[in-house]
């Protein structure tokens, strides 16, 4: 069956390169733009100079927010490898069905009290993605960076990009970190020491140069700022120099933030060499918020992995100039499912079978308002602890736990399984999320609660309800105590 669909997706590459031949003059009189899509890897909210570090310095991010709209309350719509699914296909999770990396049982069997729903690690062939709606209206497309989402046979190549630099079933740059020999599939090394930041962006340069003659789409999903937290010497020397506040303050993951921003600056500085910038939409997010033990995301509660503030918001800009005003901004509830649907009117793709759960974003550009907006999160697994005195999510023991979340307009609520409790928020008020209101707004509670299990019933979004026979509350109360007590230490936290 794999096979089949593999050969059945290269068939379609195929007759869609004809496609492309045989109408090369329609798509140049559609005066489409040039797309360049850049995903950060962990990148936190706050973990820019433009969103209000006063640590780390991305005066190239800073310009192209200067140059277009940016977004101060945008969302990933899950973590690490469902996020990419989700904004690659514009489904929500409930229906590629990929809500974490590997196994979903996560944590010790002994503190999880449900079985866990069963979670995919492949994203399936028969989706249409962002690049094969691309390659049909006559796109030349380029993956420079991280893909997981399925082994060989399922990667970039599989999936509509002409070009593939690095992207594979690895979800972190490899053995040997981010300095060369890599030990990736998709990417032959570099020279001894050549840093994969410095490489991808010189592939994504090389691209476009390549390219500036059609019209092309440059996914580029960097590493960074992914674990190991390796930043190259020189950068980790000057940070050392500068002093940071409570929140930022590690030298070497503001060296690779920076390292991240010096290559963005080198595809626009590409761009706009070629005369490019009236013809080429940029677009720049993180695929889930930043690891709260390495960068606090402060005023936000919790990190990566976790469906608080903290772990869900991102850093998201549009630039295209002379459609997208200059220094711009939109405090639009918005998300990366909404990416699809965007990218889909601008290009001016007629296909109203792909219900698309997003929203096109376009008239936020004019700055009209997203009325009745809603976004939904649904995560039936568990994600445990990366450091239990720092993570600040559902408790010690793990960064969440199996539930859904509704935000709408200012308001948002969390419903977990296992004891069936709400935690309602008003994000304008509190945007740290300590102060839970549910009792004192019924109606509110209520009305966002009927909201999120009708969506969840019309997307059979599956709730686990088993109950785990090897969970002991004793042993969790011991730990909990442990951990109160604090003699349990370690950055990254392993109960046996």
């Amino acid at each position: 069956m794999t096979s089949n669909m593999v050969f059945m997706k290269k068939i379609i590459s195929l007759v869609c390169f004809l496609i492309i031949i045989s109408c090369q003059s329609i798509n140049d009189q559609n005066d489409l733009p040039n797309l360049i899509l850049i995903n950060v890897d962990d990148l936190g909210w706050t973990d820019l100079s433009v969103m209000g570090s006063k640590y780390y310095q991305t005066p190239n991010i800073d310009k192209l927010s200067d140059s277009g709209m940016t977004f101060f309350n945008a969302y990933a719509s899950a973590n690490c490898a469902p996020s990419r699914a989700t904004m690659l296909t514009g489904k929500y999770p409930t229906e590629h069905q990929i809500y974490t990396v590997g196994n979903s049982e996560r944590g010790n069997k002994k503190i999880r009290k449900l079985i866990p729903v069963k979670n995919k690690t492949v994203l399936d062939l028969n989706f249409l993605l962002i690049p094969e709606m691309l390659k049909i209206k006559g796109y030349v497309n380029g993956h420079f960076g991280k893909w997981h989402l399925g082994p060989k046979g399922f990667y970039p190549e599989d999936n509509g990009f002409d070009i593939n630099i690095g992207g594979s079933h690895m979800g972190s740059p490899g053995k040997e970190g981010y300095f060369s020999p890599y030990s990736n599939p998709s990417m032959d090394d570099g020279p001894e020491g050549e840093y994969l930041t410095d490489r991808i962006g010189d592939e994504v340069v090389r691209f476009i140069d390549n390219n500036k003659e059609n019209t092309f789409f440059a996914y580029v999903p960097f590493f960074s700022v992914h674990t190991p937290i390796q930043s190259k010497k020189e950068y980790q020397e000057k940070y050392l120099k500068i002093k940071g506040d409570n929140n930022h303050n590690r030298p070497d993951y503001a060296g690779m933030i920076e390292s991240v921003d010096e290559n963005i600056g080198k595809i626009l500085n590409k761009i706009e060499s070629l005369n490019l910038l009236n013809e080429t939409l940029i677009i720049f997010t993180s695929d889930n918020g930043g690891i709260r033990a390495i960068s606090d995301q402060f005023p936000l509660r919790a990190g990566k992995g976790s469906y608080y503030e903290g772990g869900i918001k991102v850093p998201l800009i549009f630039s295209w100039k002379g459609k997208i005003k200059p220094n711009s901004k939109s405090y639009e509830r918005v998300s990366n499912i909404d990416l699809f649907p965007t990218i889909k009117n601008i290009v001016d793709y007629d296909n109203n079978n792909l219900k698309l759960e997003g929203l096109d974003l376009s008239p936020v550009f004019e700055n009209k308002k997203l009325n009745n907006r809603s976004l939904f999160f649904h995560f039936p697994i568990y994600l445990e602890a990366y450091n239990v005195h720092k993570d600040n999510g559902t408790d010690p023991l793990f960064r969440t736990r199996p539930g859904s979340v509704i935000i709408k307009d200012d308001w948002k609520l969390h419903h977990y399984f296992e004891n069936n409790s709400l935690e309602l928020y008003n994000l304008k008020e509190d945007v740290s999320e300590l102060n839970n209101v549910f009792k004192e707004n019924e109606d509110k509670t209520n009305e966002l609660y009927q909201e999120l299990d009708s969506w969840r019933k019309k997307n059979n979004a599956p709730i686990p309800n088993e109950l785990n026979s090897d969970f002991d509350q004793k042993f969790v109360d011991s730990l909990l105590l442990q951990i109160q007590e604090n003699k349990v230490s370690g950055r990254i936290f392993k109960i046996k």
